[in-house]
């Protein structure tokens, strides 16, 4: 049997390059409402960018986390990551038309 880790890992590696995904949207995916978990699978993720952790955000559109770090130059590297599968971040957000869903 998978872990919960194992499976939203399996579901990230779905989401395609220029998409991102929220927290809640992922933890969906695999019948959760543990969204809070998800970010801790993030954070744990030692297959980056394999499992590509810097495409999962916050539900309002802004960055989030991105390797246990909230601010400073991991962000960044976040940001730089998403720009280079052509995800337009404006002002620490991204626009809904990048929002990847398992339901639609």
């Amino acid at each position: 049997m998978k872990t919960f880790n194992e499976k939203i890992y399996e579901k990230l590696k779905l989401v395609p390059r220029g998409k991102v995904i929220s927290y809640k949207e992922l933890a969906k995916s695999v019948d959760s409402k543990a969204y809070r978990a998800v970010g801790t699978a993030m954070m744990n993720n030692k297959n980056a960018p394999i499992i590509p952790c810097h495409r999962v955000i916050k539900s309002n559109g802004e960055i989030g986390g991105f390797c246990g770090e909230v601010k400073g130059k991991k962000i960044l590297e976040k940001i730089k990551l998403l720009e280079s599968e052509g995800v337009e971040v404006v002002n620490g957000k991204i626009d809904r038309k990048y929002f990847y869903s398992f339901s639609s």
